[in-house]
């Protein structure tokens, strides 16, 4: 005959017990016998209202998801051709995104034969990883994805870098590639 470990309706363990003898207990109390613990060795069953039960599970997790942070992510677009007097408004905007706690993506969209000359991209994200650098670091480098190239900026807590991150400057020194600011 099938046995399980059961709990009362006031949590006490009433150790194991036959199948038949649980449901006759929970019967006896006007409530439910839940199986709580399915694979466990013997099944743990628990005499509750299942009503109850429910109610509080949801609560619990409507709780638990009030308090998940939702990282927000916005996005600048640009192009090759922008010029710094544009791209000021779109960096003055992503300084205050991250500043609010969001992630920043940076996109430089390509048309025609402008995708020639990804250095010219490249460049410009740099230029904006930099001059945000002291409020943030470079999550994601600048890669290219079809006639896109983006880059994604993390918001830095205090304005201070975490332990182990660098700047793009560091970064490209690491890699023999010049900086943004250096002639070569």
């Amino acid at each position: 005959m099938p046995e399980v470990r059961l709990i009362g309706p006031k949590g006490e363990n009433m150790g194991v017990v036959p199948i038949q003898q649980a449901l006759r207990i929970a019967n006896d109390a006007n409530l439910d016998l839940v199986e709580v613990a399915p694979n466990a060795a013997p099944p743990v069953c628990r005499v509750m209202d299942v009503g109850k039960f429910i109610y509080e599970r949801i609560k619990k997790e409507r709780e638990a998801k009030k308090a998940q942070t939702k990282i927000e992510v916005k996005e600048i677009r640009l192009r090759p051709k922008t010029n710094e007097h544009h791209r000021s408004f779109k960096t003055r905007d992503a300084r205050r995104w991250l500043q609010d706690g969001m992630k920043v993506r940076v996109t430089i969209r390509f048309r025609g034969r402008e995708i020639t000359y990804p250095e010219l991209a490249l460049e410009d994200l740099k230029e904006i990883a930099e001059e945000l650098s002291d409020i943030s670091f470079v999550e994601q480098m600048p890669n290219m994805d079809g006639k896109v190239m983006t880059m994604v900026l993390s918001p830095s807590k205090y304005g201070k870098k975490k332990a182990g991150e660098q700047t793009v400057k560091e970064k490209a020194e690491i890699e023999d590639v010049p900086a943004p600011d250096s002639e070569a």
